[in-house]
C-alpha cells in the first residue's frame, strides 16, 4: 500500500484554484455581495478538492447562514481557515493559521476581508516551491 499523505500534485488546476483577490473583492462590492456568494462556493470547492473529502457543503452553508441570520457563516469562516491550515500541514507548506483572525473579522462584519485572507493562503497552494 502506497502512503500518499503528502500531496505532490495540485488536485485542481491553478486556473480553477487561484483567483485574483482584487477582482473578487471588487466584484463582491459592485454586485452588493452577490459575487461573494459565488466566491464562497469556489473556495469551498477548492478546499474540498485539496482535503480530498466533502468537508464544506455550499447548500448547507447558504441555508444555515440564512436561518441563523449569519451566525453559521461566522462559524464556517473559522472552519474554512482551519481547513486551510490542515492543507498547509498535509502538504508541508508554511502554515499560517489565520482561523482566529478570520473568525473575528467575520464576526464584526468584515467577511470580505476574511475571504481575501483565505484566498491569499489558497493562492499560495499554487506557488512553485524550490526543491533544491
Amino acid at each position: 500500500m502506497n502512503d500518499d499523505s503528502i500531496n505532490h500534485s495540485n488536485p485542481l488546476p491553478e486556473s480553477e484554484g487561484k483567483m485574483s483577490i482584487g477582482t473578487a473583492v471588487l466584484l463582491t462590492i459592485i454586485t452588493c455581495g452577490i459575487y461573494g456568494i459565488i466566491w464562497q462556493y469556489k473556495q469551498m470547492k477548492i478546499l474540498n478538492s485539496w482535503l480530498n473529502r466533502q468537508e464544506y457543503a455550499f447548500g448547507k452553508w447558504l441555508l444555515l447562514s440564512i436561518i441563523t441570520c449569519g451566525i453559521y457563516g461566522v462559524y464556517n469562516e473559522y472552519r474554512m481557515a482551519r481547513g486551510i491550515a490542515e492543507i498547509q500541514e498535509q502538504n508541508k507548506f508554511l502554515v499560517n493559521d489565520v482561523a482566529t483572525i478570520c473568525f473575528i473579522l467575520t464576526l464584526i462584519g468584515l467577511s470580505i476581508v476574511s475571504m481575501a485572507i483565505q484566498q491569499t493562503e489558497i493562492n499560495k497552494f499554487y506557488v512553485k516551491i524550490d526543491t533544491r
